[in-house]
């Protein structure tokens, strides 16, 4: 699940964690217009969600920062899942690529 952690905060809490700026596809990102931090993080997790991971929605929360992309909730599976997911965008720079034509063709705009 590199570059994301994923820990138990207390007794059935946990956090999926993503430290922005660093991850193999920073620099990609930027070509691409967008800057590589936390809220845009939170953009690619919404779109894996709503085109390639629906059952996930809803089992979740998140709470970005500029320097750091959480979600976070009791539902250990969902986080696996999605941080799974992330680190496949966030380690391969033609799955980035893929992830950003879905957001032009669909009209998603990143908070970044």
């Amino acid at each position: 699940m590199t570059p994301l952690d994923l820990i138990e905060t207390e007794p059935g809490q946990y956090s999926l964690l993503l430290d922005a700026g660093t991850t193999s596809v920073d620099g990609l990102v930027e070509e691409l217009g967008h800057e590589p931090n936390g809220y845009f993080w939170e953009g690619v997790a919404q779109l894996l969600v709503r085109h390639e991971a629906a059952a996930l929605d809803g089992r979740f929360s998140s709470d970005p920062e500029g320097g750091m992309f959480c979600a976070y909730g009791t539902d250990r599976a969902a986080l696996e899942e999605l941080g799974a997911r992330m680190a496949a965008v966030a380690n391969d720079p033609d799955r980035m690529r893929e992830l950003m034509t879905l957001a032009a063709a669909t009209g998603f705009e990143f908070d970044d």
